[in-house]
């Protein structure tokens, strides 16, 4: 199999589709090829949104492509899309393969849908975070898988993670492929096998299309690190207790033996997201002055909401996300503490990292509140105290943006790279799986 040449096949793309574009993409493939794909409804979402999955090939094998299993991650979208297309013209591929693939291009179409204000511009990050919506945790397709262990108990599963499941117990896969992507960070995977050979092959695609490999902080605290960028699979019974949340889609996959792979790409790209040189400053202070700072963005927004807190009215999706990010940012700042190798000196990928995520949280926390108080406003909720939280909020994030865009710098990335770095991963990643 030629990866490279499947990668130099990837169209351009100027935005993300509409969750009724995504409906519509996959309407077309299956009226263009009535004999080889069957598209079936799997589910309802929490809103009434019909979930779909569209099957092709007939190998031995069943590999489950989800995308957008967090709304603000669409590059997936696109991905599932075009490997759709890809298999149902190349036979060729289908066959050697050996796999029925199930692609579900949305997984949360009610998420996504709150996110439609900034697809059309994916490049503009002042846009992305004004029209931002991630749900709290336990909001989450990805992370509301039941789970048991050690203690904790989670089985508060969504309708849309009740139709992963229904799939994957109905097909019990030997791959499941989660398509993910951060913000301004390297790309990097994460396998829930210490695989050091499908490892390596995974960290030569994205230098393919001129993505820098993550080489900073790593996502989570403590991560596993199997080769540069790849990361052991995150999940489990802790995890899920820290956030009031469940197992992910890994820890379901791992019934079934299935190898289970999430590619994360960024939308943005810096070289120093790849710089290893050390700096003068010990990684430890680089790392306190992270947590300081996110720790004064809670204590700067916390008056906010406990100012407007008595006035709201709308239990909006946005004002659940709010509320929850008060309590998971202080403890996900809480599980850096006292990590090993403080003293060494801080690298230039992990300072810049450091402040990624601060401009990140920032942005997405502020973008967040401001969009629950338009709720309360849109509704004709005007109360002195939603007036001037709402004025003081908008004036925090317009500060923030101009900060994280005089800091940061990098460009927009071709979506057409993202798209065919993820579809290459699928493709190394299902080969693979196979021997």
């Amino acid at each position: 199999m030629d990866v490279r040449e499947q990668m130099r096949r990837i169209p351009d793309f100027d935005r993300f589709p509409s969750v009724d574009e995504m409906h519509a993409e996959l309407d077309e493939i299956a009226a263009r090829h009535p004999g080889l794909v069957r598209l079936r409804r799997i589910g309802t979402s929490r809103l009434g949104e019909p979930l779909r999955v569209l099957t092709v090939g007939d190998g031995p094998r069943d590999a489950l492509v989800i995308g957008g299993p967090h709304p603000n991650e669409p590059i997936g979208s696109l991905t599932a899309g075009q490997l759709a297309w890809r298999l149902c013209e190349d036979a060729g591929l289908r066959e050697e393969l050996g796999y029925r693939w199930h692609l579900i291009p949305c997984v949360d179409p009610d998420g996504a849908r709150l996110n439609e204000g900034w697809y059309a511009a994916p490049g503009d990050r002042r846009r992305y975070a004004r029209h931002f919506y991630r749900p709290a945790w336990a909001d989450q397709v990805e992370w509301t898988f039941p789970l048991t262990g050690d203690g904790y108990t989670f089985d508060r599963t969504l309708p849309e993670t009740e139709a992963l499941i229904g799939v994957m117990d109905e097909v019990r896969p030997a791959f499941v492929y989660s398509l993910h992507n951060g913000e301004y960070s390297g790309a990097y995977y994460y396998i829930n096998r210490d695989d050091t050979v499908l490892a390596a092959r995974l960290t030569e695609l994205p230098g393919l299309e001129g993505i820098p490999l993550h080489h900073g902080e790593p996502e989570l605290p403590g991560a596993t690190l199997i080769a540069p960028a790849v990361y052991r699979s995150p999940g489990g019974a802790r995890q899920a207790e820290i956030f009031g949340a469940g197992g992910g889609s890994a820890d379901y996959a791992a019934r079934f033996g299935a190898l289970h792979l999430i590619t994360e790409l960024p939308y943005w790209a810096d070289a120093r997201v790849a710089d290893t040189t050390p700096t003068s400053t010990p990684y430890g202070d680089v790392l306190k002055a992270g947590l300081s700072a996110q720790r004064d963005l809670i204590d700067t927004l916390r008056p906010a909401m406990d100012a407007v807190r008595r006035d709201l009215t709308v239990r909006s999706p946005f004002r659940r996300s709010a509320e929850d990010m008060f309590d998971t940012y202080r403890k996900f700042g809480d599980e850096w503490e006292g990590l090993p190798g403080a003293d060494r000196p801080a690298t230039v990928a992990e300072r810049f990292g450091n402040r990624q995520t601060l401009h990140m949280r920032r942005l997405r926390f502020a973008g967040t509140f401001c969009r629950m108080l338009d709720a309360e406003a849109a509704a004709g909720n005007l109360t002195l105290a939603v007036r001037r939280e709402r004025a003081r909020v908008r004036e925090l994030f317009e500060g923030w943006c101009d900060e994280a865009e005089e800091e940061s710098g990098g460009r927009p990335i071709p979506l057409r790279g993202l798209v065919a770095v993820q579809l290459a991963a699928a493709l190394v990643a299902a080969e693979h799986a196979r021997t």
